[in-house]
């Protein structure tokens, strides 16, 4: 059995050279696929200089497609038996692809969510491994120490020869906060110990995460109309298809470079379509989950909801409605919260 690793990037040439390192250190080699999704920067040199010692095929967009389109044209290129997802500002860590071939390496057909942790230290470089800084980050990184820097870069001699000084910085969750730390940590508790719930497809991850080729390829790939939280959407349709949602100890490491994330209580243009393509009301109501644990948004706190397995009883009490907001209101109803909240504004405390 093979892999072959997907990246989708754009315009991040120098995280992404640490990544394609990082591939380079597998203890596993695999087929890389990287798509430089309209980049206007250099990423086509990092491609270009990181075939020399991979297995790697390019894909190069004139403009950007987007996520999905491009995570699926990478797809379209590989050859692999197993297909792993990556992000072009994600170190793979030195034993990602073994891990992911032994998940798959059963009678079941799964899909794998590995651990997912993040660099905080990086946020404020352009080069993560030089240490340039990102545009207006410039006086921040002057009054740095020479100590404090060379705690802070990450490099390619690191990742090649000492892995373990870039994991000794990580922390859980994709990004830091106490909301994605904790969502991060109920999503791997559900795929360890409640294998039967019925909701483990929204503890699907978009980096770090692999899927069986032939599966992906008969799934139709991501939906092309969603580009946040569209790795929740496949992995749906796959457990809906009969695969199974597993954990995986690959850990993947993202190199921090931006305060705040595309975050799906503010960036809705996902629900509309998830929600029609799957009109449930588990897909309804998962952002009340997210909510729960956000320090930026509020639910009362009788509509709380703090699990997948609490998730999937909850949405067990209610019929399908027309929209979200609908399960939504019939869910503060059940509750006896007398307003219509919806997720334009902070929901009643």
């Amino acid at each position: 059995m093979k892999a072959s690793v997907i990246i989708r990037s754009r315009n991040e040439a120098d995280r992404l050279r640490l990544t394609l390192t990082s591939l380079v250190a597998q203890s596993t080699p695999a087929q890389v696929v990287v798509v430089n999704d309209g980049s206007t920067d250099h990423t086509a040199d990092v491609i270009a200089a990181a075939a020399q010692d991979l297995d790697l095929v390019a894909v190069h967009h004139t403009r950007t497609t987007g996520r999905s389109a491009a995570a699926n044209a990478g797809a379209a290129q590989a050859t692999g038996d197993i297909l792993i997802f990556l992000d072009g500002d994600t170190l793979a860590g030195p034993d990602l692809v073994a891990e992911h071939l032994i998940s798959h390496s059963g009678p079941a057909e799964v899909v794998a969510r590995g651990e997912n942790y993040h660099l905080r230290c990086t946020r404020a470089f352009r080069d993560p491994e030089t240490g340039t800084p990102q545009p207006g980050e410039e006086n921040r990184v002057g009054r740095m120490t020479a100590g404090e820097l060379a705690r802070a870069v990450v490099t390619r001699q690191q990742i090649l020869t000492d892995f373990a000084a870039v994991d000794r910085r990580a922390q859980p969750g994709v990004y830091p906060g106490y909301g994605p730390r904790r969502l991060y940590e109920l999503e791997m508790d559900a795929l360890r110990q409640d294998s039967a719930c019925d909701v483990l497809w929204a503890a699907a991850a978009g980096a770090n995460q692999s899927v069986p080729r032939q599966a992906f390829v008969e799934s139709g790939g991501f939906h092309p109309d969603i580009s946040i939280n569209e790795h929740r959407e496949l992995a749906l349709r796959l457990c809906q298809a009969g695969l199974k949602m597993v954990a995986c100890v690959a850990r993947s490491y993202h190199m921090i470079h931006r305060s705040g994330w595309r975050d799906p209580l503010d960036d809705r243009d996902w629900e509309a379509v998830f929600y029609q393509a799957h009109p449930r009301t588990d897909v309804a109501l998962l952002p009340i989950l997210w909510q729960s644990l956000s320090d930026t948004h509020s639910v009362h706190e009788r509509a709380r909801i703090f699990s997948l397995p609490q998730l999937s009883a909850i949405a067990a009490r209610y019929p399908t409605l027309d929209t979200p907001d609908a399960v939504r209101d019939a869910h503060m109803a059940a509750m006896n919260i007398p307003s219509s909240p919806t997720l334009d504004g902070e929901l009643p405390r």
